[in-house]
């Protein structure tokens, strides 16, 4: 998958950051550790935990108070936070050819490219690009 997520660790500066997770039928950990591994498929990301274990979870557009512990296909939950470049907090939907897909808390959604960078010197720093964060 060139260019996407799957490809990240060889061509990209760090793994992308995940915000909080929710294991299947269990409690939300609001992560300072969790990374993306791989893409399995759409919405189905392995992500390297905070426990150090790995799990194949899906990536949902919601902030973290909101991630499901009973996810109709069987699968734990997990969102990216992206910080579109007008310092706005937007959740990832779906990541495609170094493009996202995300949605606001107040329920707008859109289309943007994203850089990847560590948190505090990233955000807005290039116009028209969503900012996420790395491991």
């Amino acid at each position: 998958m060139a260019g996407g997520v799957s490809d990240f660790g060889s061509n990209l500066s760090g793994k992308i950051a995940v915000t909080a997770y929710r294991p299947f039928g269990g409690s939300k950990v609001d992560s300072t550790t969790a990374y993306i591994v791989s893409q399995r498929a759409s919405r189905l990301f392995k992500i390297h935990l905070e426990d150090s274990t790995e799990s194949v979870m899906k990536l949902v557009a919601v902030a973290p108070a909101s991630l499901s512990a009973t996810d109709a296909g069987g699968y734990g939950q997990f969102c990216v936070q992206v910080i579109l470049s007008d310092s706005t907090v937007a959740y990832v939907e779906k990541f495609y050819n170094r493009t996202i897909h995300y949605k606001t808390a107040a329920g707008a959604a859109g289309t943007v490219k994203y850089s990847l960078g560590a948190e505090g010197s990233d955000e807005g720093a290039v116009a028209d690009l969503g900012s996420i964060d790395v491991r």
